[in-house]
């Protein structure tokens, strides 16, 4: 009986943490309007710029990142080479970047006092989310902004 009571317990702990989780983000998205979008692309068709239109349509400004094409305008928006020289500010990094490439932008996002590294589906980085934790950024991975927005606040 003792061991049924433990189990009953830490299932009712797991759907606790993934609760709090789901509030965690529901909370982030509400409450961060102001993105930098690393990775951002011109091309219309490709998944970073189809998330960029919708986050925008949301109401979220956008600032794309991409270092290949600085200065050029993505969806009504200049491009920046990097997080940390964005002139507005930044909430949210959105990060549409290979894995091995986050630990670079979390440093970057501590320069600006960036509130949340977002890792996009299939991105993560173990290394990334210690540096931002240990500098209180809150850490995600491997999800995708249009799907949490489309998840909660629709």
């Amino acid at each position: 009986m003792q061991k049924r009571g433990l189990r009953h317990f830490l299932k009712k702990e797991d759907l606790f943490g993934k609760i709090n989780n789901m509030v965690n983000i529901k909370d982030i998205l509400s409450n961060y309007k102001n993105i930098a979008l690393v990775g951002a692309s011109k091309d219309l068709n490709k998944t970073s710029t189809i998330v960029m239109k919708y986050l925008q349509n949301y109401g979220y400004k956008v600032y794309p990142v991409n270092p290949t094409i600085i200065g050029q305008v993505i969806l009504g928006e200049r491009v920046y080479g990097k997080v940390s020289e964005i002139d507005g500010p930044v909430d949210i990094v959105d990060v549409f970047r290979p894995s091995d490439e986050a630990v670079e932008i979390v440093n970057d996002a501590i320069k600006i006092n960036a509130k949340v590294l977002w890792l996009q589906l299939n991105i993560k980085n173990s290394e990334a989310k210690k540096i931002a934790e240990a500098n209180n950024i809150i850490y995600i991975e491997d999800k995708c902004t249009r799907v949490e927005v489309e998840k909660y606040l629709n």
